[in-house]
């Protein structure tokens, strides 16, 4: 499960904390391309773990910005929040943090021996609403690795680094929905999503700071194009559609 102490009741306390609380790092990802650390949010029986991602820490991309990557996680959890589908953990891009600014994660307590490739057929099943929103935010590195399921049998998606490129760049581990019919329900979600990014709000303003206005252009137009679509879309011929290492 997601480790949520006591006196975080809720999902606002959670960023609050998150975004405020002293931070200090325990240890170290080492299996990352980036920097990635594990951290301590607060102090004694009041403190969680979290994953912090620096900026400076971020290795060089030939199609990302250098220091972008940090911003495009928090981007990813505005859109699941907007889209009411619980799917990132909470996510802040904090200034102030033992390496420098950078994105901070609520950490996911799980079992790393079950990931997509490991799931049975009734968890692959719910996955529906993370392949929509990775169409949403074109992840171009879904992993099986980066889906999580917690003790208490919540899906997560974490590694959002390589998201919201305004090139078509989506690759995942996760095809299996192809010309299945979009669930009229989570469509309705996309619609709403739709109609809020057409406006200037909170979301929109959020977005404008993380990540260009370019790409909010080009996100609202993915958004445009699943809408027409009536089934999950198969991947495509001409470019390499899955991620390497695929785990």
């Amino acid at each position: 499960m997601t480790e949520r102490n006591e006196f975080i009741p809720d999902k606002n306390d959670l960023l609050k904390a998150l975004a405020v609380n002293e931070l200090t790092i325990t240890a170290q990802f080492t299996q990352s391309s980036n920097c990635t650390f594990l951290a301590q949010v607060g102090k004694g029986c009041d403190s969680f773990p979290a994953v912090y991602k620096p900026q400076d820490g971020e290795a060089a991309l030939w199609d990302f910005p250098k220091g972008t990557l940090c911003q495009r996680e928090v981007a990813a959890f505005l859109i699941s929040e907007a889209l009411g589908w619980d799917l990132v953990p909470p996510t802040v891009f904090r200034e102030q943090a033992p390496l420098g600014k950078g994105a901070l994660q609520l950490f996911v307590k799980h079992d790393p021996q079950l990931h997509y490739f490991s799931f049975d057929e009734a968890t692959r099943q719910r996955l529906k609403p993370a392949v929509l929103f990775d169409l949403i935010v074109n992840n171009a590195d879904r992993k099986s690795g980066h889906v999580l399921l917690d003790d208490q049998n919540h899906l997560w998606l974490i590694d959002h680094g390589t998201c919201f490129h305004q090139e078509f760049k989506l690759r995942s581990v996760i095809w299996e929905f192809a010309g299945q019919n979009i669930p009229l329900n989570l469509k309705a979600d996309i619609r709403k999503l739709a109609e809020t990014l057409a406006g200037n709000n909170m979301l929109k303003g959020d977005l404008s700071c993380l990540i260009s206005g370019q790409e909010i252009c080009v996100l609202q137009t993915r958004i445009k194009i699943l809408l027409q679509l009536s089934s999950f879309p198969y991947p495509e011929k001409n470019r390499r559609t899955i991620p390497w290492p695929p785990i």
